[in-house]
Order: structure tokens, then C-alpha cells, then sequence
């Protein structure tokens, strides 16, 4: 067993001989390549479904008096992945530490690699959605890691159980916080942690923080806390992570009936017509709204109900083989390198197969900015649904050799830089 006697919380969580030996558990990356496979579907939406796909920021996608049941459950599967993703995260912080890295050694690889994602966020991905100089700074899945990196490399230092508490916490006590404004909350750092919105300077907005990080903490703060489930024997494993997804699952529901905590979309308020699922015309409505929970930021709610699912769906995972597996072990294995391409794939393809069919393809530069302040300039362009799924599968189908190469890299090579993409 490595040496941890640098700290009592250190010897409270100390590595485990099975992981060490065992190396990496492949349901892991299997289940984080359905989620990239997931989050590259809703990225080509944005960029190709009709009149611009972030149209539907703000509801209109999950609204059953504007949707459709193929347009919801389109934008809805997607939000199983960034909960997913920053669990994961917290997940393999731990098995790392399980496998014998030193606290200090995790510590300061945390720190590094989360100042390194938070920089590619605000540079070469912040472009990459736009198309546009200057542009506007999209803070969103890929900073949030970022930040929740930084917090765990801090946290990491406290005994596991301390940790998973710290996660829960947040997780189900940050909606408490929901009636703070940006104004009574300090401005900037409340937007920053929990309610999101534009970045302003001065009287000019040059961003938007997507993700408020508050909320995402707690998450990656709770994968590392039940990261010692990950190194028990794969029966054991396999069932006590199906446990918990189906105690989120219950929980979700006895909130989401009760409607009483835990998501701010209660029968109040200006949305109040739509968002109460009890006072819907339809049943088809009603359910289209009981599931439409709030992602930005993610209430108690949605991280429930989103992990309730991944959870349960992990003893499959550990089914399934043959070329299916292998195309998600081989996603999962390297997500920074596939996030990085898919967005300028995605950008690329969209202005050339725009600019085929004759449109004026301007308004797919300065992206970001035209969809939350001029989308006039995004009209005419765009295709229908069963289009969005024709180039989701085109943008797979290019990026598998690309990330099937890297992969073999990884495994072959292990120069320090290959763990930062």
C-alpha cells in the first residue's frame, strides 16, 4: 500500500490493492462515451436544426405548447451528460488516488488540469463556438470541470466521507440559495456560482456563464465521495451503484410529486402556467413537463433524476460487448479530445452545409452573440430533425479514427502533456 501518513484524512481513504492491480474499469469509459456520444448530438442540434438550435434556450425545446415529442426528447436525453461527466470526473480523481498517486500528486494535478481546462474554455473553445473576433466567452461544461477541479484539489486533503458529505450538502441544499440575486449576491461572483447569466463589463456584455459552478461542485464532490464503490469487486460494485441510482431515482419522484423543494419551477412565478406539470391539459403535457426540470444551474431535482438513470443503467454497461462497446470505450477514453474536435467539427460542417444549399451563412460567425442578441441573423438557416441525426451521425463517424488513434497513443506513451488532452 503507497504511503499516506501525511494527514489524518489522508490515512482515512487510503488506496485500494484491487484498483491498483485491476487498472481501469471499462463501464467507466464506456458509460462516459454514451454521454459524449449524447453531448455531440445536442451540439449538432444547435448548430443545425432549423432557424438556430439554441432557439430553444430558455424552454421553448422542452415546452409542450412549442415542441414536439422527437424535439423533446432530442434536447431532453442530452441532459444526462454533464452531470454525468463532472461525476465521472470526481469519480476518476479518486481511482487515482486508489491506484497509489499521493494525495499532494492528485492535488496538484487537479489544480493544473483545471487552470488548463478554464484557460481552453476562454480561448480556443470560446472562439470555436463563435467563429468571431472578439468573441464572446462561453463558459460552460469544460470551465465547469475547470473549477470543480480547483475545488477538489483543495478538498481531496479531507477523508473521503467528508468529502461525499461536502457533495450531498451542496447538492441538496443549494436551492435554498435560489431566492439570492445577482445584485444581492455580489454581483459577478454570484453569477459566477450560482445564478449564472451574461458577463457585463462596464455596460457591454462579453459573455455568459452557462454553468454557475455552486452546483457542479457538489456533484464532483460527491463522485469522489462514493468513489470507494468504484474499487469493490464488480459484483458488489454493480450492485450497490444500481442502489443508488435507484434511491436518486425514488427521491426524484417523491420531490417531483410533492413539488415542494428541490427545483425552482414551483407553481409561482411567471412560468408558473407551464412549468406546474399538475395543471396541464394533457397527459402527454404533464409529462413533458414533470421531467422538465432545471439544468442552469442544476437544481436537486434534475442531478437526482439525470444520475438516478446513468446509475441504474451501469449494470448494462457491464453486459454489453462487441462493436458497440468498443466505439464507447473508445469515446470515453479520450472526452477532452473529442470535446475539443466535435466543436469545430460541428461549426465547420454547419457553415458548409448552410453555404451548399445557397443561404448566407454569415450569421453561423459571431455565433454566440447572434443567438442571444440578434437571432434575425440566424433566420432561414438550419435543416429539419431527421437531418440533425443525419449529421450527428457523420460527425461520429469522423471522429472515431481520429479518437481510436489517440487512444493507441495514450496507451502506448506516457509523456506527462497526454494527460491534459
Amino acid at each position: 500500500m503507497t504511503e499516506t501518513t501525511a494527514t489524518p484524512g489522508i490515512q482515512a481513504h487510503g488506496p485500494s490493492a484491487a484498483i491498483a492491480a485491476g487498472g481501469r474499469i471499462s463501464e467507466i469509459d464506456m458509460m462516459r462515451g454514451l454521454v459524449i456520444v449524447l453531448m455531440a448530438l445536442d451540439h449538432v442540434r444547435d448548430y443545425f436544426f432549423n432557424g438556430a438550435g439554441m432557439v430553444g434556450v430558455g424552454g421553448a425545446l422542452l415546452d409542450p405548447a412549442t415542441t414536439t415529442p422527437a424535439i423533446y426528447i432530442t434536447r431532453w436525453i442530452t441532459h444526462l451528460c454533464a452531470p454525468t461527466f463532472v461525476f465521472l470526473a470526481g469519480v476518476s480523481a479518486y481511482l487515482q488516488f486508489a491506484k497509489g498517486k499521493p494525495i499532494p500528486q492528485l492535488s496538484r494535478f487537479l489544480l493544473t488540469r483545471g487552470l488548463w481546462l478554464i484557460f481552453l474554455e476562454a480561448t480556443v473553445l470560446s472562439f470555436g463556438w463563435s467563429f468571431g473576433f472578439p468573441y464572446a466567452f462561453f463558459m460552460q461544461v469544460i470551465w465547469a470541470i475547470g473549477i470543480c477541479m480547483l475545488a477538489l484539489a483543495a478538498l481531496v486533503w479531507l477523508p473521503r466521507m467528508a468529502v461525499l458529505a461536502i457533495g450531498v450538502a451542496i447538492i441538496a441544499g443549494h436551492n435554498l440559495l435560489d431566492p439570492i440575486t445577482t445584485e444581492q449576491g455580489g454581483g459577478l461572483l454570484w453569477t459566477v456560482l450560482h445564478e449564472g447569466g451574461p458577463i457585463i463589463v462596464g455596460e457591454t456584455p462579453i459573455g455568459l456563464v452557462a454553468y454557475p459552478v455552486l452546483p457542479w461542485i457538489g456533484i464532483i464532490a460527491l463522485g469522489y465521495g462514493l468513489g470507494g464503490v468504484f474499487t469493490e469487486a464488480p459484483e458488489k460494485r454493480n450492485r450497490t451503484i444500481f442502489f443508488i441510482g435507484l434511491g436518486m431515482l425514488a427521491a426524484f419522484f417523491l420531490l417531483r410529486f410533492a413539488m415542494v423543494y428541490g427545483d425552482p419551477a414551483f407553481p409561482t412565478g411567471p412560468e408558473a402556467e407551464w412549468k406546474d406539470w399538475r395543471e396541464q391539459s394533457s397527459l402527454g403535457a404533464a409529462i413533458m413537463v414533470f421531467f422538465d426540470v432545471q439544468k442552469y444551474p442544476p437544481s436537486l431535482q434534475f442531478t437526482l433524476g439525470t444520475l438516478g438513470i446513468m446509475l441504474t443503467l451501469w449494470p448494462l454497461l457491464t453486459r454489453l460487448r462487441g462493436p458497440v462497446a468498443s466505439v464507447l470505450t473508445t469515446f470515453g477514453a479520450v472526452p477532452f479530445f473529442f470535446y475539443l474536435l466535435h466543436v469545430y467539427l460541428i461549426h465547420l460542417l454547419a457553415i458548409a452545409a448552410n453555404a451548399a444549399m445557397g443561404r448566407n451563412v454569415g450569421g453561423l460567425f459571431d455565433y454566440m452573440i447572434n443567438v442571444f442578441i440578434h437571432p434575425e441573423r440566424l433566420a432561414g438557416l438550419g435543416f429539419s430533425l431527421p437531418w440533425v441525426y443525419v449529421a450527428w451521425f457523420t460527425v461520429l463517424v469522423l471522429l472515431y479514427p481520429l479518437c481510436r488513434y489517440w487512444q493507441q497513443l495514450k496507451a502506448r506513451r506516457r509523456d506527462w502533456w497526454l494527460s491534459y488532452l
